[in-house]
């Protein structure tokens, strides 16, 4: 069984240089391979996402990759409200929630600019690793381990060579994990806390409709 879950989140693929070669190497490896590739695009046009088989997908990896173009100096879209969805409270994080604590979480992204725009001289300020505390802080409350990105910075000038390459290294280290010198000496996570007290209380169907703005008018 695949070991390794990909979760490939572009909205326009067709005109995609990278995540499109990234998909077509995935691929090529066929039944064969240690990964399960989810096209969340194209699983969920309509955002309509099941959560139980996105959970079932997660359950079964024990190394989870989020492959996106960086939007906004984030995730896109669908992306997140897959999250938002998908790593539930009371399932992968809070009181209970412990479904991932133990699986690696790898990150691997594109940039519109160039490695040189993210220095603190070029015009977006900062380096690179100034916008990944969000992810590694959703990995270490659901007890994930944040392993170091892999970046493909000037995506859209990028040579097929370099693309090819990317896809290569993408490849290469699928298939070693978690044989991965970079990651040798990374300390397992330590699950963080949510506190109950700091959401809002859980409520059953009946009591949702009690509690609806109009119920709550009367």
């Amino acid at each position: 069984m695949p070991d390794v879950l990909l979760l490939l989140a572009h909205p326009d693929l067709a005109h995609s240089r990278v995540h499109a070669a990234l998909r077509q190497g995935l691929r090529r490896e066929g039944a064969d391979a240690r990964w399960e590739l989810r096209d969340l695009y194209a699983l969920y046009p309509d955002y309509d996402i099941d959560v139980a088989a996105e959970q079932a997908a997660l359950l079964r990896a024990r190394l989870v990759v989020w492959l996106h173009p960086l939007h906004w100096y984030g995730m896109p879209a669908l992306l997140k409200l897959w999250l938002d969805e998908v790593f539930a409270y009371g399932w992968a994080y809070g009181p209970g929630g412990t479904q991932l604590a133990g699986k690696d979480l790898w990150l691997v992204v594109s940039t519109g600019g160039t490695e040189r725009s993210y220095r603190p001289d070029g015009h977006n300020r900062f380096f690179i690793d100034a916008f990944w505390p969000p992810y590694e802080q959703t990995a270490q409350l659901a007890g994930m381990r944040f392993l170091p990105p892999l970046v493909l910075h000037g995506a859209h000038q990028a040579t097929r060579a370099e693309i090819a390459a990317h896809v290569e290294t993408l490849i290469d280290h699928l298939r070693r994990w978690p044989d991965w010198p970079e990651i040798a000496d990374l300390m397992p996570c330590i699950q963080g806390e949510a506190p109950a007290g700091e959401r809002p209380p859980v409520v059953d169907a009946g009591d949702a409709a009690d509690r609806s703005p109009a119920a709550t008018a009367r």
